[in-house]
């Protein structure tokens, strides 16, 4: 099957837009995935499976920014470089979730939202809040935590979209997407806490705030939430160690699949994932920039490493 039009949903700052998929397309799908832009997700694997997106918004002093829609990951860190003031984040508003199950009903399917864990964000919510404000077909919405983001997140999502791409129903979809989120995670490594700490996102990982600055944090999400995980001297060992930690989570399982994520350091994200993929010979592996969402809370230099098995 051919490559499909990116499904983005744009809130207060754009028109929502939705490509229709072809009639013979839908006829063998009956289930959507709808994510939010947190995952990191690229344009050719959101038009190979008809995942719709929906932006979180970017705040900068005056101006507002729909996440990876209106600034890329390569124009925020670049404006980081030189601001005097810093971004902060926000989640999309329940209008814009209405519009786009409004969008989606109409094209006649059942709908699965995976979004960032509600630890994290208000963007569950706002999606709980749409469904609600829906007149008809709340009844085949269904919004699923899974209590993580960004590419930990974006593997769930794929597993999901493959099997409704295959045909399954939502509720055999939703059992995947249980199955999937306790089969995946993300270690990451931060250059500081910074700016975990500057947005309220911090967690668990408080206790490693003000670590000598040749210490580097490694972090996790644990249920939901960001936690430390051990810290390290030097970033190298730091890399080396997230490497080894995901060794742990996959030894003597199978379909494993590796994403290796970045804020602005790509060469550093492309070296750990082929040493990860020649330690665990992944069924699929692949990298992406953290968006500019997730780069407000981990600043630049981050370098994150997700895993999912058995699939």
């Amino acid at each position: 099957m051919g490559l499909r039009p990116s499904i983005f949903f744009c809130g207060r700052h754009g028109t929502a837009r939705l490509h229709q998929i072809p009639k013979e397309s839908r006829s063998m799908k009956k289930v959507i995935l709808i994510t939010d832009s947190t995952a990191s997700l690229s344009p050719q694997q959101t038009q190979q499976y008809g995942i719709a997106t929906v932006p979180l918004i970017v705040i900068w002093g005056a101006e507002t920014y729909e996440d990876s829609v209106t600034i890329t990951p390569s124009e925020f860190y670049a404006k980081l470089q030189t601001a005097k003031v810093m971004p902060s984040t926000s989640q999309p508003s329940a209008g814009t979730f209405q519009q786009a199950f409004e969008k989606l009903l109409e094209q006649d399917y059942d709908i699965l939202g995976m979004f960032i864990s509600s630890k994290l964000s208000g963007t569950m919510q706002s999606a709980i809040q749409a469904r609600d404000l829906l007149t008809h077909g709340k009844e085949k919405i269904t919004l699923f935590d899974s209590e993580s983001t960004t590419v930990a997140m974006a593997l769930q999502v794929l597993t999901v979209a493959r099997a409704a791409e295959a045909g399954e129903s939502l509720p055999s979809c939703l059992k995947i997407a249980e199955a999937a989120r306790a089969q995946s995670g993300v270690y990451f490594v931060v250059d500081t806490l910074e700016f975990l700490h500057r947005g309220g996102r911090i967690g668990g990982a408080a206790r490693f705030f003000g670590t000598a600055l040749n210490m580097k944090p490694i972090l996790t999400i644990r249920e939901g939430k960001i936690e430390a995980q051990e810290r390290i001297r030097t970033k190298g060992k730091a890399l080396d160690r997230l490497i080894e930690l995901v060794g742990e989570q996959t030894r003597g399982k199978s379909g494993i699949h590796l994403v290796a994520a970045h804020s602005n350091t790509e060469a550093e994200a492309l070296a750990v994932l082929r040493r990860a993929s020649a330690q665990t010979s992944p069924v699929e592996s692949f990298s992406a920039n953290l968006s500019p969402v997730i780069g407000t809370h981990t600043g630049p230099g981050t370098v994150a490493l997700a895993y999912l098995h058995g699939f």
